[in-house]
């Protein structure tokens, strides 16, 4: 079963990893070196503007680090909220302070090293082949990082522990099995969701009537990742769990047999063998950090759907010139794509 790793592309482009690994889902500006920038602006806000060419070299940038993604920036949608967001880290840069810009500088140049090593002898030739330089790719860098620090810097340890104790029940620790019946079987056929309620409930029969649970698991389960140890996750931390399945860990009775409990991956049937409770003084320092982090990204994202509309003035993005379908899609844009944007 997966754990809780998925989300929206609003909190993606705040975290460290996802502003570098995913980093078309987030975006700021990159001015391209001295060059003088006479092309139209695409974006005004409160303070500056963002012009046509300095957006194409990020979507240059964004396709450098993430390859996978470009075919995001052939949908209209997804590139105007990318654009707004350029002008969020635009405008969250400017007011940053000095101590997050040291910090984002001294973590650029850590990333563009690791970039360098990563990609070894392809690194110079891959660069040129998107049309940008090492100093393109520092900037950009610099530029999301400054807002992630500065953002980061003003959670306080009150803040981290207030937070933890609204949400505490997220670091009980739990050992549990579960039993997966997936919308999609173990051949990657699909299965309708009545299919699946059904096997599910026949899952539970069983395993009300006596059956061993290990067994029901190699027999029935569709979680290929607990499959081999009896369904059975051990000693995990409920807040990496997707939020149905968390619920039901969370209130059920220890040794008991959970009716099916839905998730976007199928209908589980669980039993928590064990649950200990977490005190703040308890958790790793580690832990302490991801509220942290939680925290900062709750602010952005905060920003993002509460301020940025009242800082731009005007959106001139130019609408793509490929003709879309009966559904509005762009031709290149794939249906993950196409569901992203909307």
């Amino acid at each position: 079963m997966s754990l809780n790793k998925t989300k929206t592309w609003k909190v993606l482009l705040v975290s460290l990893a996802a502003a570098l690994s995913f980093s078309v889902l987030s975006a700021c500006s990159s001015k391209g070196g001295n060059a003088a920038d006479n092309s139209t602006a695409v974006a005004t806000y409160k303070g500056g503007t963002i012009t046509e060419k300095a957006f194409d070299l990020d979507q240059k940038i964004m396709k450098f680090l993430s390859p996978d993604q470009a075919q995001y920036l052939q949908i209209d949608a997804f590139k105007e909220s990318i654009l707004k967001q350029e002008v969020a880290f635009e405008y969250l840069a400017g007011q940053a302070t000095d101590e997050a810009k040291k910090e984002a500088k001294k973590e650029a140049d850590a990333q563009v090293e690791a970039m360098k090593k990563g990609l070894g002898k392809t690194y110079k030739d891959t660069l040129k082949q998107q049309g940008i330089t090492e100093e393109d790719i520092h900037a950009y860098m610099v530029r999301v990082l400054t807002v992630y620090q500065d953002m980061l810097l003003k959670v306080t340890d009150e803040d981290v522990k207030k937070e933890f104790e609204a949400t505490k029940g997220d670091f009980t620790v739990a050992t549990l099995r579960h039993v997966l019946i997936g919308f999609t079987d173990a051949d990657k056929k699909e299965r309708s969701k009545e299919d699946a309620l059904k096997l599910a409930k026949q899952v539970k029969a069983e395993l009300d009537g006596g059956a061993d649970f290990a067994e029901v698991v190699k027999k029935y389960t569709d979680d290929t990742a607990s499959k081999e140890t009896g369904g059975e996750y051990k000693d995990k931390p409920l807040g990496t769990y997707v939020e149905s399945f968390k619920k039901a860990a969370q209130t059920l009775p220890l040794n008991t047999i959970s009716e099916p409990v839905e998730s976007q991956f199928g209908y589980h049937i669980i039993k928590v063998e064990s649950r200990t409770e977490k005190t703040f003084d308890q958790l790793t320092d580690e832990q302490k950090e991801n509220i942290k982090q939680s925290l900062a990204s709750k602010s952005l994202e905060n920003f993002m759907e509460k301020e940025l509309d009242g800082i731009i003035e005007k959106i001139n993005l130019p609408k793509s010139s490929a003709p879309a379908d009966e559904k509005g899609t762009e031709p290149s844009a794939s249906p993950e794509a196409t569901k992203a944007a909307e």
